[in-house]
């Protein structure tokens, strides 16, 4: 065992015993990727399935941050389970950390030492969120979280991705959204098992709740698997609707679990993980073969019609798969 497996099984270890500094170096590795994030998945992975992932997401202004912070809350009030939530913000352009902080939200959990809060940000290494966010919820897991919520700043395709990724999803909205076709374009219905219409207190909430059940009405996944979606209304700054979301999430929790539903599900996740996990490493090989001087040469062959461009791609992938027999 090197010195670096060494660090990593040690920093687990202590995670493991509740050492939140190990816990953030582990992540930290996750997202950086490469080998030290392969050690962390390693480890992670035969210890992760007893933990339970819920994803919040919903159009920015919606205020996810501040009823994912009371739904910890709640969760905490009603379940002893250790809470971690993932906040997954966009990349700074600077340093390739999260812009928006875990410091400037939820500060009311700071004393908790049962609830673990991390900002998390793409890096552009290999996958990228789409299979660090994974990797972080198995580690969460790993270490004792009961369960792991992820919100996500916008409904971007890797946003939506990724908190679709999650066993349960609850998608956000607010009064007088209500735009059916925006919905279906951002993937929100196709990932929705709970509705929540937040800042009920305003006007059109019940238009919108209008809205919602007609669209559900015209979706075929509601009913998938007999999983009927609710529509909680909350307001999160009241924690009003607050004991109804958590009771829909362990509903549903409780119906895939009993239904064979969420080991359906995450044999599809660890599918299309695999699947993005062999791309992602086609793509990096592919851009090493499209660099340096036996590229040049066929590029050139090709520029002067003596090859033809597929002839040329063979050449280069032939050329790669006789380098790594010969190493």
């Amino acid at each position: 065992m090197g010195r670096r497996d060494r660090d990593v099984s040690a920093l687990f270890k202590a995670a493991r015993q509740g050492h939140r500094g190990s816990i953030a170096q582990l992540l930290s590795a996750i997202e950086r990727g490469g080998s030290g994030a392969r050690d962390v998945g390693r480890l992670a992975y035969p210890l992760a399935g007893s933990g339970f992932s819920v994803g919040v997401t919903g159009a920015p202004g919606a205020g996810k941050s501040t009823l994912t912070s009371a739904l910890v809350a709640e969760l905490r009030r009603s379940d002893p389970a250790h809470v971690a939530v993932l906040a997954v913000d966009p990349s700074s352009p600077f340093t390739g950390g999260a812009i928006l902080g875990d410091r400037v939200r939820m500060q009311d959990h700071a004393l908790d030492e049962g609830v673990f809060i991390r900002s998390m940000a793409t890096r552009g290494n290999l996958g990228g969120l789409a299979l660090a966010a994974p990797e972080a919820v198995r580690l969460l897991a790993a270490v004792g979280f009961g369960q792991v919520l992820i919100e996500t700043v916008g409904v971007g395709q890797v946003e939506v991705d990724v908190v679709g990724a999650t066993d349960t999803t609850v998608v956000v909205v607010n009064p007088g959204w209500g735009d059916a076709v925006q919905a279906n374009k951002a993937g929100l219905m196709e990932i929705a098992d709970v509705f929540v219409i937040n800042k009920a207190d305003r006007a059109g909430t019940a238009d919108t709740r209008q809205d919602l059940e007609n669209m559900l009405a015209l979706s075929a996944h509601p009913s998938e698997g007999g999983w009927q979606v609710p529509i909680i209304e909350t307001v999160a700054t009241t924690n009003t609707g607050l004991t109804d979301l958590a009771a829909a999430i362990a509903g549903h929790r409780s119906h895939i679990e009993a239904s064979g539903e969420l080991v359906e599900r995450r044999a599809r996740r660890v599918d299309d993980e695999m699947r993005q996990i062999v791309l992602a490493r086609l793509e990096q090989q592919a851009a090493l073969l499209t660099t340096g001087k036996t590229y040049d040469a066929v590029r050139a062959e090709v520029a002067g019609r003596r090859l033809d461009p597929w002839e040329a791609a063979r050449q280069l992938i032939e050329s790669e798969q006789t380098t790594s027999d010969t190493e």
